[in-house]
């Protein structure tokens, strides 16, 4: 009964998380990945990550998407990849961020399904 009562607390802390992620804070998308990976059987190590990621929102909570007045109107683009991301299966992290008037506009943090032989290898994936 106690380790389905962690696995719910996990579940409602990693929940709300994700809310935040998806409103106003692209920056935790990562951390919220890995740590939901592990939400079917999670140990004391993941509930002391995730404790890690609230802290961190308290200690940036004037962070944000912020839309103002710039003199360029274009959109920025950034890639990133993790060669051996999850050293489970050896599957490729990669991330992107568009920006738009400095304002984050969309982003995506994802294990690929493939794995990578290069870093080379893995930016091509990711850029692609």
């Amino acid at each position: 009964m106690r380790e389905v009562r962690k696995r719910t607390l996990l579940t409602l802390a990693i929940n709300s998380l994700m809310v935040a992620m998806v409103a106003t804070r692209p920056n935790i998308a990562h951390a919220i990945g890995v740590v939901g990976r592990f939400m079917h059987n999670p140990g004391p190590s993941h509930w002391n990550a995730t404790k890690h990621v609230f802290r961190y929102m308290v200690g940036t909570k004037d962070n944000g998407i912020l839309f103002g007045p710039n003199n360029t109107s274009s959109i920025v683009g950034y890639t990133d990849s993790d060669f051996v991301d999850c050293i489970d299966n050896r599957k490729l992290g990669t991330g992107y961020c568009l920006k738009f008037s400095n304002g984050t506009i969309s982003w995506k943090s994802k294990l690929q399904e493939c794995t990578a032989t290069s870093t080379t290898d893995a930016e091509y994936v990711v850029a692609s």
